[in-house]
């Protein structure tokens, strides 16, 4: 089995799970005999994982900005299934905005991605760690919390909150002497979800598919992987690996910020990536 916490007859509990990612997981883990609680806002997608899911899901509308709302979320699992073995942080919005824009913007996209997995790692994990049983804590992050490219300066920002969030969270848990719980970080590719729509009607060649990073996600677990940095039919891991280590770079090397778009850089970061 991919992990002693996915196993039939276990919990899994998945924010933002009524589309995208979280829906893929959600089938993914009923396919595999675990009991899935999903928990989401948007009322349509909540409608159409209904009927897709079926009855024995448990879906409970919920703002994960909300500490409240994420408080009655675990309640209402722990009522219904009595544990959880499983939690996939993985709601997300994006079109926050650069870092001087607007700041209803600002705080909606901070308060679900990033104040949304503060609150169910602090809401769940506790309990999930005194049950003794194995547990996996799966953290949705993303590539530009750690390139942080310029445009959508807010996201990057909750998705690099994210990363170190996640990162301290394994730290803390393997300090746990018996503990049996991990935390990983999910770092998906392109994929075809309503983040990344837009005004698309058709999936383009280069993204992924929600299932197909899910299973990526799946392999990555069962090697040990902490950073699940996933490719997408576009970039393959090699190229992912030298963006990320020319963005350290600018401080190693003490270049200016952001400097792969920097037009005294460009060149220099072609070479690199061709190198």
């Amino acid at each position: 089995m991919t992990h002693p916490a996915i196993e039939a007859g276990h919990v899994a509990v998945i924010t933002g799970g009524a589309s995208g990612i979280g829906f893929a997981a959600a089938r993914k883990f009923l396919s595999l005999g675990l009991k899935v609680a999903i928990a989401d806002w948007n009322e349509e997608a909540i409608a159409l994982a209904r009927q897709a899911l079926g009855p024995d899901v448990l879906i409970v509308r919920t703002d994960v900005s909300s500490r409240a709302d994420v408080e009655a979320l675990q309640q209402a699992v722990f009522e219904r299934f009595g544990a959880v073995h499983v939690l996939m942080n993985n709601a997300g919005i994006g079109n926050g905005g650069p870092a001087l824009g607007d700041l209803d913007s600002w705080q909606r996209v901070i308060g679900t991605n990033l104040w949304g997995v503060v609150n169910g790692v602090q809401v769940f994990v506790p309990k999930m760690v005194a049950s003794g049983a194995p547990g996996l804590v799966i953290n949705t992050g993303s590539k530009q919390g750690i390139t942080t490219p310029p445009g959508d300066t807010a996201y990057n920002v909750s998705k690099a909150g994210v990363k170190v969030l996640t990162e301290a969270l394994q730290h803390e848990l393997r300090g746990i002497e018996g503990g049996r719980i991990e935390a990983k970080l999910l770092i998906p590719g392109f994929v075809w979800t309503g983040l990344t729509t837009g005004d698309r009607a058709e999936k383009p060649a280069g993204a992924w598919t929600p299932g197909q990073t899910i299973d990526f996600m799946l392999a990555s677990i069962e090697r040990g992987d902490f950073y699940i940095l996933c490719p997408d039919n576009e970039v393959e891991r090699p190229t992912d690996e030298k963006r990320i280590l020319w963005a350290a770079g600018d401080i190693v090397e003490n270049r200016p910020p952001l400097s792969r778009w920097h037009k005294d850089y460009g060149d220099a970061f072609k070479d690199f990536l061709q190198g």
